[in-house]
């Protein structure tokens, strides 16, 4: 178990592949750990690829700071984790939460982000309103009381019927009330529509088709805003396609690596 001790948060984190290989770092949807990853991961090459995943701040085994919480500052806390590894340049894969922190970092940092994965996510993810009362409804009733509103974004309909559908839900429900209201807090403050357009990298867009949380129609709108970007939908998934369908979602980021990124020893 690795823990970052950084400036403004505890961060949890872990590393598999190769040491020594490119480094590519995931961040993680709202309401879960960096668990989401495990069956990805577990379909890419363990050569030449460095993986890098983390819980952020109010998630998992990190710590949780007082909210609320802005997506400066959670893109300033991976900052200070890549930092702390050592990692001066790397592929960055986000999903929903995950892909604005992506999008904020590679603009921020262009010469940290050589690659940027924009998963079921978005420049701007609803309306502030929504969250505000996302966050008054769960301060008053605790996690629960959404959790299955939440599941049904998350989840196709068939992945619903699923036991292991019962894990993610106890995941989300374990989520420190102070992380998930602080998370929504950062995402109802942000439009990273200007910051995106101006991005110059290679972006890959990834949206499923059973989203209700960020519709691909929404997905393909943000990675359009990048010159040269792509995006596709994977058939019967919802918001965590990591989840649903890893083995397709990891054929499409190793496409993406070998024909985007041209990393030639894949």
């Amino acid at each position: 178990m690795k823990i970052a001790r950084l400036q403004s948060a505890d961060l949890h984190w872990r590393e598999d592949g190769d040491p020594n290989g490119l480094p590519v770092v995931f961040a993680n949807s709202l309401g879960t750990d960096l668990r989401v990853w495990d069956k990805v991961i577990y379909r890419l090459p363990h050569t030449d690829l460095r993986f890098i995943r983390f819980d952020k701040r109010g998630h998992g085994l990190s710590s949780c700071p007082a909210s609320p919480y802005s997506m400066e500052d959670l893109v300033e806390d991976t900052e200070q984790l890549l930092e702390h590894i050592g990692i001066s340049s790397c592929v960055f894969v986000g999903l929903s939460i995950g892909g604005m922190i992506g999008q904020l970092l590679a603009s921020r940092k262009p010469q940290l982000v050589n690659g940027l994965v924009v998963s079921n996510s978005a420049a701007k993810m609803g309306e502030a309103s929504m969250w505000q009362d996302r966050v008054a409804r769960i301060r008053s009733g605790g996690i629960a009381c959404l959790a299955e509103a939440i599941l049904e974004r998350w989840f196709s309909e068939e992945f619903r019927k699923t036991d292991e559908c019962l894990g993610w839900r106890h995941m989300l429900t374990r989520t420190p009330m102070e992380g998930y209201t602080g998370c929504c807090e950062a995402i109802a403050g942000t439009d990273l529509a200007a910051s995106t357009s101006n991005l110059r990298l290679p972006v890959l867009g990834i949206g499923g088709s059973d989203d209700l949380a960020s519709p691909s129609d929404l997905v393909r709108t943000t990675t359009e805003l990048v010159p040269g970007s792509r995006f596709i939908e994977i058939a019967d998934a919802g918001h965590l396609p990591c989840v649903e369908k890893p083995e397709l979602f990891a054929n499409h980021l190793m496409t993406f690596l070998k024909e985007d990124l041209h990393v030639r020893t894949l």
